[in-house]
């Protein structure tokens, strides 16, 4: 165009930066300065998504401060630049400030929450939105899904599937997999393969869902024959199917066939990666608690520490390797290590979702409004498993403590509390969906095992790990996790 001596005009630039890599935008930005279009509005806007698609914030916020008008578009475009990078607090100050709002700015929002690990906020918004009379689209219910997902909250997301049917949005492969996803955290395996099987467009990432899904919740045998089916179709399997699949394997304690899947990955042309050195290093940290070789834990947490790889987590375990063995003056130097790094050990805590709300439980809470009804069923839930021999598995108590405080310490555990308040807000015989955030402990495994006997309540829990199904005194896990 400009080999011709057609000189271009706003609209040139609006639209060809919407394609632009960042080199080019900044070169187009040059360009716009000295034909003069810098104030236009659309190449302003344009600008800020540039320079915002590509992390510089600095330069689309600078942008973004001088124009002298702001439309609904660029609004949105410097919230979804705020969102995108992470500055979700400063997107928020900038939605709260808009006169008007379409749908293509609350779902900006909403989903910023939502990809930053404040689900709970993304779903106050997303009800505050319907409120405001702006109709959801598939953009919508999918951060809203993945919102439900992240939190667990069953009733939730049955209510949005509900939504999605009685205001026809179309069941298609993004919504589908979000319902999926969804119903696989949120503890109903059941629907996830109802929507599964309902789906007509089905793509890879569908299919993945669902194989991660089985394998989340410990149904090792049907994850690795919807595998065997997706490759029939001839589907080609990606990273996350094999995640999937060695996540099956080894949530059954299936070693060679793990080995099998892990050759196949050959035949896809699949290499092994890592995305996460820290997560890689913690996984072998806790190998290393189960065998209770606390030498080589010492030399790879001493490297972690070296490359700044070191995170609370694994400073944890090797806190917890310490103190498995006894050894609190090991568990008193990891302790203060963190604290001079100035990193906080995160906190234990669980959920349960009753009546679409939440409530979120630490351990030896009494914040809750009916804590004394729920500390009256604990006692009572301690007659019952006293009377069915239960014994305390003190020894999982990683603190320097006497018997009987340790004891005592394991009854208030978060994901008891929440048991507790389950029992007492809902009806005899219903199932009780518990999430926790961390990895569950013996004890409480235990426990929860004779609490479903007793009771006839089936209770399922997400821990950080996968799904446990408590059925009858048993557990989906065989006590392999």
């Amino acid at each position: 165009m400009l080999t011709q001596n057609i000189e271009p005009n706003a609209f040139t630039f609006s639209s060809i930066l919407k394609a632009c890599p960042l080199e080019s935008g900044k070169a187009l930005h040059s360009q716009a300065l000295k034909l003069g279009y810098e104030s236009d509005t659309y190449v302003q806007t344009a600008l800020v998504d540039v320079y915002a698609r590509h992390s510089d914030i600095v330069s689309a916020f600078k942008l973004f401060e001088i124009m002298p008008e702001r439309s609904l578009v660029s609004l949105t475009t410097m919230i979804t630049g705020y969102t995108m990078n992470g500055y979700v607090q400063e997107a928020r100050v900038l939605f709260d400030r808009m006169e008007e709002r379409d749908v293509v700015c609350w779902n900006a929002m909403i989903d910023g929450y939502s990809q930053h690990g404040r689900p709970n906020e993304a779903l106050v918004l997303f009800r505050q939105m319907l409120q405001s009379k702006v109709k959801p689209n598939e953009v919508t219910v999918v951060a809203a899904l993945s919102a439900c997902a992240q939190v667990g909250v069953l009733e939730s997301g049955r209510w949005i599937h509900a939504y999605v049917k009685s205001n026809r949005i179309q069941l298609n492969k993004h919504v589908g997999t979000a319902l999926i996803d969804m119903y696989s955290k949120s503890g109903s395996l059941e629907d996830a393969r109802m929507v599964f099987d309902q789906m007509r467009d089905k793509d890879v990432i569908t299919w993945n869902s669902m194989v991660v899904g089985y394998a989340m919740h410990g149904f090792s045998l049907e994850a690795l024959q919807l595998f065997n089916e997706m490759c029939e179709l001839g589907l080609q399997p990606t990273d996350i199917t094999f995640i999937g699949i060695l996540s099956a394997c080894a949530n059954a304690g299936l070693v060679a066939e793990g080995w099998d899947y892990f050759h196949l990955m050959d035949k896809y042309r699949i290499e092994p990666k890592i995305d996460s050195d820290p997560i890689l290093w913690g996984t072998l940290l806790t190998a290393y608690r189960i065998h209770g070789n606390v030498r080589l834990a010492e030399k790879i947490m001493d490297f972690l520490a070296e490359q700044d790889f070191a995170t609370s987590g694994t400073y944890v375990l090797l806190s917890n390797i310490y103190a498995a063995g006894g050894d609190w003056d090991g568990v008193a130097k990891v302790r203060a290590l963190m604290k001079s790094s100035g990193v906080d050990k995160e906190p234990g805590y669980s959920s349960i979702e009753v009546n679409n709300k939440v409530h979120e439980f630490l351990t030896g809470d009494m914040k809750h409004h009916k804590s004394k009804e729920i500390y009256r069923m604990l006692e009572e839930m301690n007659k019952w498993l006293e009377a069915h021999g239960y014994m305390p598995l003190s020894d999982v108590v990683l603190h320097n403590l006497g018997e009987v405080e340790k004891q005592k310490s394991l009854v208030v555990h978060s994901e008891r509390l929440a048991i507790a308040c389950g029992l007492i807000s809902t009806q005899p015989g219903t199932t009780i969906k518990i999430v926790k955030n961390l990895r569950v402990c013996p004890d409480c495994h235990a426990v929860t095992k004779l609490v479903s006997k007793i009771t006839g309540r089936k209770i399922i829990v997400r821990d950080r790990n996968r799904f446990h199904h408590f059925v009858e005194g048993s557990c989906s896990c065989g006590d392999f996790w």
